[in-house]
Parts: C-alpha cells; sequence; structure tokens
C-alpha cells in the first residue's frame, strides 16, 4: 500500500463532512470517494469536501481499486450490512459508532473480518483525543488516589419527529446506542467493566429512549453515573472524583477539550492545543496500521468493541429496549 491512503465515504451525511474536515488534517490521508444511493448526493459532497470521485452505489465505489479504506457513516442500523459489504470486496473499514445493533453482529462483523484478512476498527473518535488519553493516564498513574466516583452527562433537544433518525425505532433511534455510547465508554475506559448494571429509561411512544439513565457498579461502593437524552439539553461534561483530587472534562467531554484539576489546595487547567475538530487522529492511526500490514487496530481493539456492546446490550436489557 502507498504511503497515500486514499479514503472512500459510504454515507455522505453529516459526521461524514467532520470525518473529512479532519481528513484534511492528516499528511498521508487523501478523501478520495463519497458513495451515496443518490449520485447527486454523492457529488455534491464530493464537491463541496474535495473528494476527487462520487458514486451513485457503494458497490461501484468499492470495485474501484484506488479505494484503500472506507468509512461507514450511514445510521448505525445499517452499520453491520455496510461493514460486510466492504469486507466482501476486501476494503479496509473504519465504522462509525456504535459498530452495530448488538453484540451478535458485532461479533460476526469481526469474524468476518479475520475471515478476509482485512482491517477493520470501530469509529470511537474520543478514544484517541488527547485529553482523553490523558485522563487515563492520570488515573491509572494512581497520583490522586483511587477513584471513588464518576459522572457523565450527553443531552440535546431533538423536537419529536416519529420519522427521524433519533426517534425512529427501525432505524436504530433513542438516545442510549447515539449519544449514550460515550458516557458508558468512558467509564469503561477510565473505570473498567463494572460488576453490575442498573439502568431506568423515559421511552417515547415510538418505543426508544428519549432518555437513559445507567448506574455501574464496582467494588468499594464506587459508581459511575452515566445520563444520555436526547429530549434535554445538557453541558455534556464528565467529572471523575478521586481520593486526592477532581478531574473535570470541559463540555463537550467527547471532543477535543480541556481537562481541570482540582486537589485540596489547587487547580490547574490542562490544554490540548488541538487544532483540527478531532477525527483526524483516528483515521491518522488507522492509515498508520494499514502502512503497517495490520488486521486489527493496537488500540481500539476487537475487544474493546465487544466490552462496548455488550454494556449496551446490558443497559438495552434493562430499560426494555429491543433492536
Amino acid at each position: 500500500m502507498s504511503k497515500i491512503i486514499n479514503w472512500g465515504i459510504l454515507g455522505p451525511g453529516k459526521i461524514a463532512k467532520k470525518f473529512a474536515l479532519g481528513l484534511s488534517y492528516v499528511p498521508n490521508a487523501n478523501l478520495y470517494a463519497a458513495a451515496s444511493r443518490s449520485l447527486e448526493k454523492a457529488k455534491d459532497f464530493s464537491a463541496e469536501m474535495g473528494a476527487d470521485k462520487a458514486y451513485g452505489s457503494y458497490t461501484e465505489m468499492l470495485n474501484d481499486p484506488k479505494v484503500d479504506a472506507v468509512y461507514i457513516a450511514t445510521p448505525h442500523v445499517f452499520h453491520y450490512e455496510h461493514t460486510l459489504l466492504c469486507l466482501k470486496h476486501k476494503k479496509p473499514v473504519l465504522c462509525e459508532k456504535p459498530f452495530a445493533m448488538n453484540k451478535n453482529q458485532v461479533k460476526e462483523m469481526i469474524d468476518f473480518a479475520q475471515k478476509q484478512d482485512t482491517f477493520l476498527m470501530e469509529a470511537m473518535w474520543t478514544h484517541f483525543l488527547p485529553h482523553f488519553k490523558y485522563t487515563k493516564e492520570v488515573i491509572k498513574s494512581g497520583k490522586y488516589g483511587k477513584v471513588l466516583a464518576m459522572e457523565a452527562d450527553f443531552g440535546f433537544d431533538a423536537p419529536f419527529n416519529a420519522n427521524s433518525r433519533i426517534y425512529n425505532k427501525a432505524l436504530g433511534g433513542g438516545s442510549l446506542l447515539d449519544i449514550g455510547i460515550y458516557p458508558i465508554f468512558a467509564a469503561l475506559s477510565f473505570l473498567g467493566k463494572p460488576e453490575k448494571i442498573e439502568a431506568t429509561a423515559k421511552m417515547t411512544k415510538t418505543e426508544v429512549d428519549a432518555r437513559c439513565h445507567a448506574t455501574f457498579f464496582y467494588p468499594e461502593n464506587v459508581k459511575a453515573e452515566l445520563y444520555s437524552f436526547v429530549d434535554k439539553h445538557t453541558d455534556v461534561a464528565a467529572t471523575i472524583k478521586l481520593e486526592k483530587a477532581e478531574i473535570y472534562i470541559k463540555p463537550r467531554f467527547h471532543q477535543p477539550s480541556s481537562v481541570v484539576i482540582t486537589t485540596e489546595n489547587d487547580s490547574f487547567t490542562k490544554e490540548f492545543g488541538v487544532k483540527a475538530n478531532g477525527y483526524n487522529f483516528e483515521a491518522e492511526h488507522v492509515g498508520q496500521m494499514l502502512l503497517e500490514g495490520k488486521k486489527e487496530s493496537t488500540e481500539m481493539s476487537f475487544d474493546k468493541s465487544l466490552e462496548l456492546i455488550e454494556m449496551l446490550d446490558k443497559v438495552r436489557e434493562k430499560i426494555g429496549l429491543e433492536y
């Protein structure tokens, strides 16, 4: 594979634009193509974001030998289907989160990637952000003692529309898989796998969760309170209380941010000077993995994705949300 990675985007929507903007900050990346079921939409996206080619079908783009990697940015209910399609064509895949709708689908995706000997990674972009890595390192160092508690929220106010992606069950609607995944991933990253999970939700008439509150229980009475809303705006912040300090990840904690550490005698803010929107970090990592001939990420591994979807499945079971 050449040193320049030609990216194809499958599903040129809102999130795809963010990824394309991030990609422009990656030295060895080129936005080569976009594919949509609508050729006009693909052409509009390619013209706006500077892609070389536009395709009116996914298969047509996947048949292009110049496409080195594919970023899947379709609604998450289609991630399973579209990932298998890309892997069938032996195209390395970076698939948006959540990886799929349930653990069974994720396992099938991973198994097929291994069978095809083709790279696959879940696009949990937060994992690669400098402030997130820093927070993990500070906690792991033990400098401020053990974690006592954690709280994280993610909420926005979307007017109810039964046909919208947010509220339509057929499109994988609800707060949990769309944005609740971020607080849950943060808890897994900072505290590890919980011993027990409890969860409650406010359901809509379309049978998806407008609000979800999950509690992760850990040894020594440590708890993580995790909230997601699609009918209420929140700060989108995260707080981790330790024995000797409190770590506060400023809003919005899931994207490039700064970290405030407060002790009994002091408080300081750690800035990271990220100039791009943050999607560049995961894209750069995938490019490096491909150049090294890797078939699985050394950072966002299959095990991490399986653990994450397992937590989401358990929360869904508690709130009675079935996909």
